[in-house]
């Protein structure tokens, strides 16, 4: 789990046209919520922010909040991003969902499940490893939230799954996910599918001879 610092300034202003006027000024709109605090609007700098994207590479950042503005005292809150939209062509950052947490109380949230090893069904029997959920949903305290949970497919034949009630939680986490909810399974290859050349043939033939007597007639 990675902790950052972030520069969020209050923001009075919404509306459309307040928030394209944001963007253009490299400022990114969002909100901050929480169980226990009134929404608060705020914004944050699009440099820095896309800056920290790309040193996390899609790891979990606990983010520290120095909520505030230019003309009052700068309040730090804990977060976590909760949603970030995206413009559908050029792929920047629009809005972001702050959600507000505390680093004493458990937050529920969806963590990656990476497959490690090699499935024995893939390597051996020539299989096909499908992953059925890239997610599961886990309990624990903010700091206690692990970058990802490894699946070990080692020995998974074809026909063999594994689902939640499968994995061994990291300490001071608990999966939320149905213990029977499946996770990834090992299927035979799909035979290719091979046109029958002789079927072709003597279509071909029927229709050679169809037109050979239209043309007699």
């Amino acid at each position: 789990m990675i902790q950052i610092n972030l520069d969020a300034d209050v923001r009075t202003q919404a509306g459309k046209g307040a928030a394209r006027k944001m963007r253009k000024n490299g400022k990114i709109p969002g909100v901050l919520y929480g169980p226990k605090i009134d929404p608060v609007a705020l914004s944050v700098n699009e440099h820095e922010f896309n800056r920290m994207l790309f040193k996390t590479k899609g790891e979990q950042v606990i983010f520290t909040l120095n909520l505030g503005d230019e003309s009052s005292e700068r309040e730090e809150r804990l977060a976590l991003i909760k949603e970030m939209q995206r413009h559908p062509v050029n792929d920047r950052i629009r809005h972001i969902d702050f959600y507000a947490i505390s680093v004493d109380e458990k937050i529920k949230i969806e963590v990656p499940v990476t497959p490690v090893g090699k499935a024995k069904g893939v390597e051996v029997s020539g299989g096909v490893l499908e992953l059925i959920q890239r997610t599961v949903t886990i309990s624990c305290l903010p700091l206690a939230i692990p970058k990802e949970i490894e699946l070990d497919v080692s020995d998974l034949d074809i026909g063999d799954a594994l689902h939640v009630r499968d994995l061994t939680p990291p300490e001071g986490v608990e999966f939320v996910d149905a213990p029977d909810t499946t996770l990834l399974t090992v299927v035979g290859a799909a035979a290719p599918v091979v046109e029958e050349e002789e079927e072709i043939e003597e279509e071909a033939e029927e229709m050679e001879a169809e037109g050979e007597e239209e043309t007699q007639e």
